[in-house]
């Protein structure tokens, strides 16, 4: 007899599902919000677009939703595009490898990290599988503070990743006392 596999039999536990539920509503924004601003330049093909077009100026001096092709990583690292397959693969690895995580998580800032992060890696997966490249459009480069342009997938990962680390700090146990030892049973 071969043996096989039968999905039915594997459980997720709940609060996994809220990390499903934050990844989903962070796809969605995400999606949503760039689909939005597309239709606002009224054009048929975002191809016609120009790099750098400004649809709106939001405040002054501060924020503006500009186009920016993002072909890199992070912020536009190592970009020309070349490995627009290589990133997307590499986006769907990290989000499958955290939702099995999520798996065994029993804390809800983990959760909350590690829904964020799927949720923010997948959405730019997405812009990669469908334009080739990640559409980026908040843009606080008129503060002379922070030079690049991002988008909700890449707020949703950096604010995960900051909750992952908060969440590794608070989950830490103090050390015991020297010669104090749980019996094991």
């Amino acid at each position: 007899m071969t043996p096989s596999f039968d999905i039915s039999r594997i459980a997720i536990p709940r609060i996994a599902w809220a990390a499903y539920g934050f990844a989903l509503i962070v796809i969605v924004l995400d999606q949503l919000t760039k689909a939005w601003l597309l239709n606002a330049a009224g054009v048929s093909d975002i191809a016609m677009i120009p790099d750098g077009y400004v649809f709106h100026v939001v405040v002054p001096g501060m924020l503006k939703f500009s186009l920016v092709r993002n072909d890199g990583f992070s912020f536009g690292l190592a970009g020309g595009g070349e490995a627009r397959w290589l990133l997307s693969v590499f986006s769907i690895v990290v989000a499958g490898a955290l939702a099995w995580w999520a798996t065994t998580a029993n804390r809800r800032l983990l959760i909350t990290a590690i829904g964020l992060v799927i949720g923010g890696a997948l959405g730019n997966a997405i812009d990669r599988v469908r334009y080739g490249y990640v559409v980026d459009f908040l843009d606080f480069s008129s503060t002379g503070l922070f030079p690049w342009v991002f988008n909700v997938a890449d707020s949703a990962i950096t604010v995960g990743v900051v909750l992952l680390i908060l969440d590794s700090v608070l989950s830490e146990r103090k050390p015991q006392p020297v010669g104090v030892a749980h019996e094991k049973a």
